[in-house]
């Protein structure tokens, strides 16, 4: 055995590398696993460096309509590969920080591709193809997920690809297919447009966003749409043949089938867990669903042994993996941490505009039998919004009629994003349309929607 260790963590993506930091806080040995890069999808692949080039869309997009602020701008073009170069340079800083942070917290990383073995033994096998085994007294499963890969959409990297794949292009596609009109699909398909491809987005539920509130999936579908994407929903991609060096993309759709030529194809169909070679069946953890089996504090059906973040039930979000983490490992040094409450999660798009939400939509409060208040204010009533120049959109917030409780809240819109977290506490602390409506909102700001839709709520709204 080369060490023992109180806590090993297998793979430092947003589950992996803070439940490490938060054990080595609480005084634990810790070591990290990590085959790839610290940070893991989130911060290499995913989060981070998809914001940098969606920052980089909205900043030509400015520059493309400055006239409308009164600024006179000469040619403006894109460079696509200068693009992808911030969005790497981006990644690479944020993980130098995980870096520091483990040097900070004396976290030892050990490189290579790891797997739980029985009785408390991690091994981990070197880029050379050595192996090494190590013990710890709890080890945590934190490997993440990968792009999902449907049987008739198989990704050869080149034709077809996936988010990975996406984010170290070096040449810019005159024309893309994006299968998914989820929150991936919807942001490449945001910023593809933007920078002058023509895109093509396909999805197979009637809406875009279709886990989002109704009246957001229809606001994001008018944007695209009036922004001169191509969108098909109710659709579905039955194959992708490569002609002459260029895919034909097969959609079915409502009005019949079509044929797309496209330059490429990127599939956005969500992820799926890294679930194997891991040591699950070695081991006999139970799963549920293609995913690890846990409790409220992710203990596995092996003792001494957890599993967070896209291993698990749950929305596959960065924020999540983090919090689930820190309440695993809080748990395994003696503190009472309170469950997660996934009730109470946002989600975000980061598209123009971006999209936030939180808890019940409109439809499934009704679904579960709440007799419900709902409040929607639009932007196009919001000062602070017509003098930014983004009025489209609107706050949509949902009341239990009966008690008070906030059910959800639906933002569609400039800066919703950073919006949401209002929603999130106020949830948290159970604060009613009183609290809300008597709490003063700095004018002019895009947040004064906030209390302007509880307002609607109730028939109180002042500015519509």
């Amino acid at each position: 055995m080369s060490q023992e260790y109180d806590l090993i963590v297998i793979g430092s993506g947003p589950g992996g590398y803070v439940a490490a930091i938060r054990a080595a806080q609480l005084g634990m040995q810790v070591a990290v696993i990590e085959q790839e890069a610290l940070g893991g999808v989130c911060l290499n692949w995913g989060c981070i460096p998809t914001k940098s080039l969606l920052k980089s869309a909205q900043v030509l997009d400015y520059l493309n309509h400055a006239a409308a602020y009164g600024i006179e701008v000469a040619q403006v073009r894109p460079n696509f590969k200068a693009m992808m170069q911030r969005s790497r340079d981006v990644a690479a800083t944020m993980s130098k920080g995980i870096h520091h942070l483990f040097k900070k917290h004396k976290i030892t990383v050990l490189e290579g591709r790891g797997k739980l073995l029985p009785n408390g033994t991690a091994s981990v096998t070197t880029p050379t193809g050595a192996t090494h085994l190590y013990r710890a007294q709890h080890i945590i499963l934190a490997t993440g997920a990968r792009s999902r890969q449907l049987p008739h959409l198989p990704i050869d990297g080149s034709h077809v690809i996936g988010y990975r794949e996406a984010l170290a292009r070096t040449t810019q596609p005159a024309s893309i297919v994006i299968v998914g009109g989820g929150a991936i699909g919807c942001e490449f398909a945001y910023f593809y447009h933007t920078i002058g491809t023509k895109v093509t987005l396909v999805e197979c539920s009637p809406y875009l966003l279709p886990l989002e509130d109704e009246d957001v999936s229809k606001q994001i579908l008018k944007s695209f749409t009036q922004k001169g994407m191509q969108v098909y929903t109710a659709a579905e991609v039955t194959k992708v043949e490569v002609v002459q060096a260029s895919p034909i993309v097969h959609i079915a759709t409502q009005s019949g089938d079509l044929q797309i030529r496209s330059d490429l194809v990127l599939a956005a169909v969500g992820v799926q867990p890294n679930i194997e070679n891991i040591g699950l069946e070695e081991n006999g953890i139970l799963m549920e669903a293609g995913k690890v089996a846990v409790d409220p504090y992710y203990r596995t059906s092996c003792n001494g042994v957890y599993a967070i973040g896209d291993l698990v039930k749950g929305p596959a979000l960065a924020h999540v993996a983090s919090a689930e983490g820190i309440i695993c490992v809080e748990k395994i040094a003696g503190l009472t941490p309170e469950p997660l409450d996934y009730k109470n999660l946002p989600a975000c798009t980061y598209a123009q505009p971006e999209v936030a939400s939180v808890g019940y939509t409109e439809k499934s409060a009704k679904e579960a039998g709440y007799d419900i208040k709902v409040g929607i204010f639009p932007f196009v009533a919001s000062g602070k919004a017509h003098a930014a120049g983004t009025p489209e959109g609107f706050v949509k917030v949902i009341f239990d009629a009966q008690y008070g409780e906030w059910l959800g809240a639906h933002m569609v819109g400039a800066h919703v994003t950073e919006m949401i977290a209002e929603v999130v506490v106020a949830r948290k602390l159970e604060t009613t349309a009183y609290e809300i409506q008597n709490s003063t909102h700095p004018h002019p700001t895009m947040s004064e929607a906030i209390m302007e839709a509880v307002a609607a709520a109730y028939g109180e709204v002042i500015h519509l």
